[in-house]
């Protein structure tokens, strides 16, 4: 297999994913040293972190035309790791200053409405664009959270158009796998639907407790006796407010498809609880243990 190398990475939002995967090359699979990384914020001031971190080699702007034609000059690759939301104006910032063979890709949560947005900014120029998702987050964010092995072991979903070109795909496929990633394929349609049920809606319950405990007017008495199970139910309640708030957005009517059919369980659940109905509540946790004993076993692996 030909060594993964690269001239020039620049990552917009040096944060949790980008720097880690800035670390992951720079320290983990040591190809760092024959290129640079770039890391542009929205202020020069707000990439400077990463740079004292070493996670970077230089910063940009996004506001300088001037300091982001340089970071872009040369550019193999270009990451954009920050809110969804925020895929569109960023394609549309860069495109003056996008080389021709410079292959761009992201880390959104969510695909259908990166792809629309890579279209509608990008529009021949889209097939340098190839979508794809890290499945690596952790209830810290920022700069400081990165971690160079975050990625050994995780699952990265490439989600490729018709119109990319196989050898910009395999690129971004080697990326990834360099810093330990396990990388699949998938339509972004499917993708949407399948983190809808398994990471979107999970993020919007482990919320929905907290806020349920907030509105409480004992709280406070509440959360000094949280224990193991809350914590471990609510981790996920740490993460970034913005960056969920838009995936929330994004996936839509995937994910009101699955609060739905939670709704639904919820009901029986509560139906059975009212009617002192145990065998159907041991019914309800006996599959669900068992699958959840098994997806473990398997490594995260679906059920057989």
């Amino acid at each position: 297999m030909t060594p993964f190398t690269f001239d020039k990475l620049v990552i917009f939002g040096v944060g949790l994913i980008g720097g880690s995967l800035a670390r992951a090359l720079r320290e983990r699979a040591g190809v760092a040293p024959g290129g640079r990384i770039v890391g542009v914020g929205r202020t020069r001031a707000s990439a400077e972190r990463a740079r004292e971190l070493g996670v970077v080699d230089d910063v940009a702007s996004l506001d300088d035309d001037r300091e982001l034609a340089a970071a872009l000059a040369g550019a193999d690759l270009i990451l954009l790791a920050a809110p969804v939301a925020q895929t569109r104006p960023l394609l549309e910032r860069i495109l003056p200053f996008l080389g021709e063979h410079t292959i761009v890709t992201d880390a959104g949560s969510t695909k259908s409405d990166v792809v629309a947005a890579a279209r509608a900014a990008l529009g021949a120029r889209a097939a340098q664009f190839v979508p794809g998702h890290p499945i690596a987050g952790r209830e810290s964010s920022g700069v400081e959270a990165a971690l160079p092995d975050l990625y050994v072991g995780r699952n990265v979903v490439l989600c490729p158009l018709p119109e990319n070109r196989p050898a910009d795909v395999a690129r971004i496929d080697a990326l990834w796998r360099v810093t330990g990633a396990l990388v699949s394929t998938m339509s972004h349609e499917q993708h949407d639907r399948v983190f809808a049920s398994v990471s979107h809606l999970p993020h919007l319950l482990s919320f929905a407790l907290v806020e349920r405990i907030l509105s409480a007017p004992d709280a406070a008495l509440k959360f000094s006796f949280a224990a193991g199970g809350f914590r471990d139910f609510t981790r996920i309640a740490a993460s970034s407010p913005e960056m969920w708030r838009d995936v929330c957005l994004a996936n839509r009517d995937a994910l009101v498809d699955e609060l739905d059919g939670y709704l639904a369980v919820l009901g029986q659940l509560r139906t059975a609880v009212l009617a002192s109905d145990g065998a159907t509540l041991e019914a309800v946790f006996s599959r669900s243990r068992e699958a959840r004993t098994q997806w473990q076993e398997r490594g995260g692996l679906a059920p057989k």
